[in-house]
């Protein structure tokens, strides 16, 4: 474990776990790359000095669906309201932040002049205020609600910067290509948790949002819960203290990387997301940060070799890239090594961390195929890849999961998944399966 921390951010540490040991000829070296950040640069909740010497260190962009479907039931638009003041009496004093309504259009409802507000008594009050005169009316175009909140959050210069988006429907009034367009306009200028309220919104559109963005998305069933569920993401908003933190992956002359996947707290693939460093390095995105603990899992290809020889297979590292191009600076590194050995027993021991997420990417991916044959209308394929989603989550001590699996089939034998399609399945409890099908537990210790 090596750290290069420096005083103004968090303390990076990374830690590999992997059986180092190919049989001949061997060639995948698996490792589980777990990533670590505490203390350091935080306020401790303390207010950011705002007396003209110190510039903000976040921003924050909630964005609002103010569309027609938002006034069924009235209730709806109106804990979107509460929920909205919610977090904003959530953000620290000094904090940058906007207020955008979402239609077939998007307006920047607070401050109103295409400009950040700054966090305080007084803001906060006249954000409220402006709450309490959106009313729903209009369509859906999601594309255009990032692009303004990325314009407005680039008025500012906080570091770390952070959308929110609440949709109730369809993205229906923007193509997909020009929501995609959106995103890719978007990524890596700022992160955004997503999410959908009711259950007339698409599962596919929030979930891939938060995936291009780097956020969390979630369903919030019960319009209801919103202002509690507001209140958490901007906390978790609010620890954040370093952003665009990037995973490196250098490996030797010969060697290929086959995947890096983000693998706790939840799945996601980021090998198509490399950017490269130099020659023989690559950087992966990760985001922001606060205190806060991630895995990842590497897979390198390297050349076939002799029993008795040792290679490093990847040098992994954290690394913060430098706002004037320059050099980044180094926050902490770890080794991935590789032994051919002809040790039957040592070879073919698959470590318990790789194990573990193996088994949690089948289990998200069986969740997935299980669903796509319940829609499709296919009872044996939904019954049998359920089925070795329950038996995965069972044996992988995922409880959560095992939870929401039970709300879709009945379980006869959840060792075996021996499971019954239920007869009549919620819309809720398939779109919370759905929408938390990626997320996973850690190996127990």
């Amino acid at each position: 474990m090596t750290n290069f921390a420096k005083s103004n951010v968090p303390q990076f540490t990374v830690d590999v776990y992997q059986n180092e040991y190919l049989p001949e000829g061997g060639r995948d070296v698996n490792a589980i790359v777990t990533v670590t950040a505490t203390g350091g640069g935080t306020t401790g909740g303390l207010p950011i000095p705002t007396d003209g010497e110190h510039t903000p260190d976040a921003a924050v962009a909630i964005m609002i669906d103010c569309s027609g479907s938002m006034d069924y039931p009235p209730t709806k638009m109106r804990n979107a309201r509460d929920a909205t003041a919610a977090a904003i009496d959530t953000l620290r004093d000094g904090v940058s932040f906007t207020v955008i309504a979402g239609t077939h259009k998007a307006e920047d409802v607070y401050p109103g002049d295409g400009r950040l507000a700054v966090a305080g008594p007084t803001t906060r009050a006249r954000a409220k205020e402006a709450l309490r005169r959106l009313s729903a009316g209009g369509g859906t175009a999601i594309g255009t609600w990032l692009r303004l909140a990325d314009r407005v959050l680039a008025t500012g210069d906080a570091p770390i910067r952070h959308g929110v988006l609440l949709t109730d429907g369809r993205n229906e009034h923007e193509t997909p290509e020009e929501l995609r367009a959106a995103l890719d306009a978007c990524a890596g200028r700022f992160t955004c948790d997503a999410r959908g309220v009711g259950t007339d919104w698409d599962v596919k559109e929030v979930t891939g949002i938060a995936s291009a963005l780097l956020g969390s998305a979630d369903i919030v069933a019960d319009p209801s819960g919103l202002a509690a569920d507001f209140t958490r993401m901007m906390e978790t908003a609010m620890g954040k203290q370093v952003a665009d933190v990037a995973l490196r992956l250098w490996t030797p002359q010969g060697a290929e990387v086959v995947f890096v996947k983000q693998v706790a707290p939840t799945i996601e693939d980021l090998t198509d997301r490399r950017a490269e460093a130099n020659a023989r390095a690559g950087d992966y995105p990760t985001g922001s940060w606060g205190d806060e603990s991630r895995d990842y899992h590497v897979c390198v290809r390297v050349p076939a070799a002799d029993v008795g020889r040792e290679m490093l297979a990847a040098r992994v590292s954290l690394v913060l890239p430098a706002p004037d191009g320059g050099a980044p600076t180094p926050l902490a590194q770890q080794l991935v090594r590789v032994v051919w050995t002809d040790d039957m027993a040592a070879s073919t021991r698959i470590n318990q961390q790789v194990a573990h997420y193996t088994g949690q990417a089948e289990l998200a991916q069986a969740i997935q195929q299980g669903l796509d044959a319940r829609k499709a209308g296919d009872r044996d394929g939904a019954t049998a890849r359920l089925g070795r989603a329950v038996q995965l989550a069972s044996a992988l001590g995922n409880e959560d999961t095992a939870k929401l699996l039970s709300k879709v089939v009945d379980v006869v034998d959840a060792a075996t998944g021996t499971v019954r399609l239920k007869a009549k399945v919620a819309d809720a409890a398939e779109m919370t399966l759905d929408t938390r099908s990626t997320r996973t537990v850690r190996v127990k210790k």
